[in-house]
């Protein structure tokens, strides 16, 4: 694995701070662009159709993907997700912020998360795209 890279958190001095994600990530390195990753195994095939334990799986999907750059989940830097339902993101918090410690410890990236009305795979709950920087060798 890669040494961590340091990259800079942008948060402006004069905005509330940001909790559990960054306004803005300033980086420098070799990029690593994930695609959307869903909530079913490296055989593509669902074990669950809890929203908490979709998410558990698209995490390691992340972090199986980050693994193959040999990079890790401090080099995220980026993290969009796409939710069916608000509701299930949101009485789900508590059991989500533990999981996603468990996966990416208290790496926050910059993120963003859209509620979509299906992905394409109808069991899906959530589908989520990262963006990682590795450090120049």
């Amino acid at each position: 694995m890669t040494t961590p890279y340091a990259h800079t958190m942008l948060d402006p001095k004069s905005w509330k701070p940001a909790s559990g994600y960054a306004n803005g990530v300033m980086a420098e390195g070799k990029l690593l662009f994930l695609g959307g990753h869903i909530g079913w195994n490296g055989q593509q095939e669902f074990e669950t159709d809890d929203f908490v334990g979709q998410v558990d799986q698209c995490l390691q999907n992340i972090c199986d993907v980050l693994a193959e750059a040999g990079a890790g989940p401090e080099h995220l830097v980026r993290l969009t997700w796409y939710i069916v339902d608000k509701t299930e993101y949101l009485g789900n918090l508590p059991e989500m912020g533990q999981v996603y410690r468990q996966r990416l410890g208290r790496n926050f990236p910059a993120m963003a998360m859209v509620q979509v009305a299906g992905l394409i795979e109808d069991r899906a709950r959530v589908e989520i795209e990262a963006t990682a920087v590795l450090p120049k060798p």
